[in-house]
Formats: C-alpha cells, sequence, structure tokens
C-alpha cells in the first residue's frame, strides 16, 4: 500500500504502474439534442428484449462482449449490488437476439433527471460488423430523446474496441472530457480469465 500512494502521476511524461494495475484513457462524450439517425432495417429475426431483471441472463451477456475488452465494472460487482441496479426501474436494459441467442446489449440510466446515459452498449465477439451496433444505437437515441432530457452521454475508453469512440461520434456525441482510470487488474483477482483481452497484457502474477 505504502508503494501505490507513492506514485504520483506525470502530467508530462509516463508513469509507472506498480504491479497487478491497469489503467486506461476514458473519453466522455454526450449529445444535447437528438440528431439525424442513419436508419437500418431490422432483420425479422431479431429483437430487442428487455432483460434488467434477468441477472443471470445480464451476467452472461455482458461477459461474453465484455471479456475480449476487459470490461470489468459489472464482473466485480457483487450480485446485491448488480441487482439493486438492475431491479430499479428507471434502469433499462435489452439484449439483441437473433432468433437463435443474444448478440448484444444496451443498457440506458434514466435515474439522474434532466439527462440519460447510455451505460453499455456491445456486441458479441463474430457479430460486428452486420448494422446490429447502428440498430441498438438508433433505439438507444430513440429510448433516451423520448423523456424531456438536456442530455444523453456515454463514456468509452481505449480498452475498448478501437472503433467504439469513432462510431459514437458520428452518432452525435461530442465528446468533452478525459481521464484516466486506474484500476486493479480483474483477471489478478480471479474475476476475469487471465487469456480475456490479449490486447492488454497481465503483468503480474496472480495471488
Amino acid at each position: 500500500m505504502a508503494a501505490e500512494s507513492a506514485v504520483t502521476l506525470n502530467l508530462n511524461g509516463y508513469t509507472d504502474l506498480p504491479p497487478g494495475k491497469i489503467a486506461t484513457i476514458v473519453t466522455y462524450l454526450e449529445m444535447r439534442e437528438r440528431p439525424a439517425l442513419s436508419p437500418f432495417p431490422k432483420p425479422d429475426n431479431w429483437s430487442l428484449q428487455r432483460i434488467s431483471q434477468d441477472h443471470q441472463r445480464y451476467r452472461a451477456l455482458f461477459k461474453t462482449i465484455g471479456e475480449p475488452w476487459l470490461w470489468f465494472s459489472r464482473a466485480v460487482m457483487p450480485d446485491d449490488r448488480l441487482a439493486a441496479i438492475l431491479d430499479d426501474p428507471k434502469i433499462e436494459a435489452y439484449a439483441l437476439h437473433d432468433g437463435a441467442a443474444d448478440v448484444g446489449l444496451l443498457e440506458l440510466d434514466f435515474r439522474s433527471e434532466g439527462e440519460v446515459e447510455l451505460a453499455f452498449l456491445g456486441l458479441i465477439p463474430g457479430f460486428i460488423g452486420q448494422g446490429a451496433g447502428r440498430l441498438l444505437m438508433n433505439e438507444a437515441i430513440d429510448r433516451a430523446f423520448s423523456q424531456p432530457i438536456e442530455r444523453f452521454f456515454v463514456h468509452t475508453c481505449t480498452l475498448d474496441s478501437p472503433s467504439a469512440l469513432a462510431f459514437y461520434m458520428r452518432s452525435g456525441f461530442t465528446p468533452y472530457r478525459r481521464a484516466i482510470e486506474v484500476a486493479d487488474d480483474p483477471r489478478l483477482l480471479g474475476f476475469l480469465p487471465v487469456e480475456a483481452a490479449p490486447h492488454v497484457p497481465v503483468l503480474g502474477s496472480r495471488k
């Protein structure tokens, strides 16, 4: 703990991270008016199914989508805390189902008055590039601006897909803030497989 507290962020150069830590640059984005949407004709066998209170289904989908990108916020979250979020009527979580399996996740947070957060939007490996991301984004924007809100906001980070930030900007979001997030590597804590997110090498050893 003493070694960790002694680390100071160098704003004009490099900062070494203690063993077992990961770091990412987070970009925050917002839109304050509804943009013109690029239409996407939904295939007949695709459906958007609300799964807010189906915790097991939610965790399975979050795991499948998030592991390749080291999504860890909900992976490390205790069941009771996750249930408190998902069971809130102002949280809307949806699975995109292609007629055979869940292939996408959309989660919207309406808990703050006057604004909506795009909490999660993602697709399972192998399903990117088929228009599903555009479908989910259009749904997200429609649902957010169906309420009297002042802004719709989201954040993404450098652990995520390299195309994520550009996709959000093409969809009408404008970047307004940047931050550095440092966290314990969830793979070393056993929350995610060691082989998850190979683009972020594991540094340190499992305790």
